[in-house]
């Protein structure tokens, strides 16, 4: 599945952004889809992942700010980020694994959007 990540910007620290993930077909059968992001000079990290089934976590560091949503329609996952701080700068990937009808399981990446947190 190609995906096509969109929303980011630059906000200042408090704001809000909510970033797309499209995907290039329907995502009803995708296991899982989740955000990464990857701060500058460090390793890319998880941010939050939803379930086929609506089940979502978080990591710690956005527990309560963030908020990962999928629309089955639309075929789009969402990113809602509230109270954004300097430290959630960086590049935003989202991500799709699912097992494919071979059954084996797959990852596939869509491209990277800059979020940068500044006043």
């Amino acid at each position: 599945v190609q995906l096509q990540a969109s929303g980011g910007g630059l906000v200042q620290p408090g704001g809000s952004l909510r970033l797309s993930c499209a995907a290039s077909r329907s995502i009803t059968s995708i296991n899982v889809m989740a955000w990464y992001r990857q701060a500058p000079g460090k390793e890319r990290e998880l941010a939050a992942i939803i379930s086929s089934g609506g089940s979502t976590d978080y990591d710690d560091s956005v527990k309560g700010r963030f908020t990962i949503s999928r629309d089955n329609p639309k075929r789009t996952v969402y990113l809602q980020m509230n109270s954004l701080k300097p430290e959630d700068t960086g590049v935003y990937y989202c991500n799709a694994r699912y097992l494919t009808d071979g059954g084996t399981w797959r990852v596939d990446w869509g491209q990277g959007t800059q979020v940068t947190v500044s006043s």
